[in-house]
């Protein structure tokens, strides 16, 4: 069974959804803050948070900017981010930026963008050795996000896991550069370890043409090389979907 949460205002999804990680972060600062920085968390109640790109998070990001939250208690780090420079206007950290964390007065100190004006694997080395830092790994070990944004695309992608990317059989890496064919464009992107292991998955799908792929991935079999939407999202992780009417169909739960 997965945790679904259906409404039939696109608003209204993008509206729970964001409360929902706030909730996740404020949770998340009290138990890091708890520990003595041995465990799994990070010391002194700080939070994690990965985040997806695209158009359907846009209005929850402004939604953060608009409220009051202790961002200086949140790292901030992207769950994929496109080959191209943070000027260009394909960038996820640009989008971001420019509708959230400029307003919202972010520190900077707290930002860790994929460095996607780098050579595709140089960036993604950086951002590897970013995450390992910050979270303080040995070799051989995933970080734990305390909360990871995700979207679904109309063929069932996640992060930049599109179906048929021998990627998605990786369990090991942090995160990898890869080339996408359809789009013909590197991205670099978490891996499916990483999406696994996080505490809280928040899975935001907005849209008709997300629901042909939403029932292959809820309902089908459990196939993650054809619908990578499902890794972290239907195999016994802690995620809860947020989805429209359109996406998921007629029938809205409150």
């Amino acid at each position: 069974m997965i945790d679904l949460r259906r409404f039939s205002d696109p608003g209204r999804v993008v509206e729970e959804c964001a409360l929902q990680i706030l909730q996740w972060l404020g949770q998340a600062m009290d138990l890091n803050g708890d520990l003595n920085g041995t465990g799994e968390g990070q010391a002194g109640g700080l939070a994690s948070l990965a985040i997806s790109g695209g158009s359907s998070p846009r209005a929850m990001f402004e939604m953060f900017a608009s409220m009051p939250f202790a961002w200086q208690r949140v790292h901030l780090f992207w769950v994929d981010e496109r080959g191209v420079p943070p000027t260009d206007s394909q960038s996820n950290f640009k989008m971001a930026n420019q509708v959230w964390l400029s307003k919202a007065n972010f520190p900077a100190a707290n930002i860790h963008r994929v460095q996607a004006e780098l050579p595709p694997l140089d960036a993604a080395a950086k951002y590897v050795q970013e995450i390992r830092e910050f979270f303080g790994l040995l070799p051989g070990q995933l970080p734990k996000f305390d909360v990871i944004h995700r979207g679904m695309g109309p063929d069932a992608h996640t992060a930049s896991l599109f179906p048929g990317d021998p990627a998605i059989d990786d369990r090991n890496e942090i995160a990898a550069a890869v080339w996408v064919e359809k789009m013909n464009q590197w991205r670099i992107t978490l891996m499916p370890g990483v999406l696994q292991n996080a505490r809280h998955t928040a899975m935001l799908v907005v849209g008709a043409d997300k629901a042909e792929a939403f029932q292959q991935v809820v309902n089908g079999p459990y196939d993650p090389l054809h619908f990578p939407a499902q890794i972290g999202a239907r195999d016994g992780s802690a995620a809860v979907w947020f989805v429209d009417s359109a996406a998921a169909g007629p029938k809205a739960s409150r």
